[in-house]
């Protein structure tokens, strides 16, 4: 009789009362593939937007696995898998996108280039924080056709970023990426709470946006104003952003409620030829995606991607079973990172 496994299921689209733990039977990796003992399971918006019905719509054909980050161990290794080997500790990204299986579940068959070294000096839950985060936020780094493609150390030396939303998850990484490349870093929050927590990320300036007029604070800082920002919210922000972009500068836009509409100010945009980038790190281009893994790989290995409330970014907890209470949390506005324990 096969092994089997606990992993948390839905099979029809709706609130998270649809999520289900249930049992299944371990599967083998095939060719390319590994297969990995999910320690900890991060939990990102798309997870529950997705389950929610904003992917895919009503009735499943298959029973689906949610959640696209984790981190664990490898546990077999495919014929043809190469670089890695039973034991190594590993983050993975994307598990979930075209897929029906995901991270939350005991065990997970990837394909071996979705599971990336963990260096022994991190954390299982550091690794699973990054992911769909840090991924995005290295886009948005990288978006200006003067910048580069790989952020690396030194690479955005001399650079202004602004980082709209910092005590978020991909703002979070926006800020540490930022600073490992020796970028300066200035963000905006909404209350002196999450002043702390951009502050401990490693932001030099940060603005609240409720008190103080954004432009004239990042160019007291940088005065000819930011290079790129790195925005949560452009349809509420796009005037400040534009006021306090420089000339030529980027504008690049990671999120949205999905029913809102942006409206730029059009001579505004062209006196400083704004670029404005629309980015979603699921579709971005391949070579953009391995430029991506590679440096967060790096900034991880140089100990420049920290999590925990002393490092800018609060964690909560849930076991495998309180799924559903996970998604809960992030469809709520958790400030920090959902976790789930899924190893026992």
């Amino acid at each position: 009789m096969a092994a089997t496994y606990r992993a948390i299921q839905y099979h029809q689209t709706g609130p998270s009362s649809v999520l289900t733990l249930r049992e299944r039977e371990r599967t083998e990796p095939g060719e390319g593939e590994v297969r990995v003992r999910i320690a900890v399971a991060g939990v990102n918006p798309t997870d529950w937007k997705a389950r929610a019905g904003g992917t895919y719509g009503g009735s499943l054909e298959a029973w689906h696995v949610p959640g696209q980050d984790g981190a664990g161990t490898v546990d077999a290794v495919g014929p043809g898998a190469v670089g890695l080997a039973p034991g190594q500790r590993v983050w993975l990204w994307d598990v979930a996108w075209g897929r029906a299986e995901g991270t939350a579940q005991e065990y997970v068959v990837v394909p071996a280039d979705h599971a990336v070294p963990l260096p022994d000096a991190e954390s299982f839950d550091a690794g699973a924080s990054l992911g769909i985060p840090a991924l995005t936020a290295h886009r948005a780094l990288t978006s200006s056709e003067q910048g580069p493609a790989r952020l690396a150390p030194g690479a955005l030396a001399g650079c202004t970023v602004l980082v709209t939303g910092g005590a978020g998850a991909v703002g979070h990484a926006a800020i540490q990426l930022a600073r490992w490349a020796g970028a300066r870093v200035v963000a905006t929050v909404s209350s002196d709470a999450k002043a702390a927590l951009a502050h401990a990320a490693g932001a030099g300036v940060v603005v609240n946006y409720r008190e103080q007029d954004v432009s004239t604070q990042v160019r007291r800082a940088a005065p000819e104003g930011a290079d790129v920002i790195v925005d949560v919210n452009a349809a509420a922000n796009i005037a400040a952003d534009l006021a306090a972009l420089r000339e030529g500068g980027t504008i690049a836009v990671y999120a949205g409620s999905g029913d809102e509409d942006l409206a730029v100010p059009v001579r505004a945009a062209m006196a400083k030829n704004a670029r404005l980038q629309f980015l979603l790190t699921y579709t971005v281009t391949e070579a953009q995606k391995r430029d991506a893994v590679a440096a967060v790989g790096a900034a991880l290995a140089d100990g420049a991607l920290r999590v925990g409330e002393e490092h800018g970014l609060p964690l909560a907890r849930f076991p495998l079973a309180e799924t559903a209470s996970a998604h809960d949390a992030v469809e709520a506005g958790f400030v920090g990172k959902v976790l789930i324990d899924v190893g026992r």
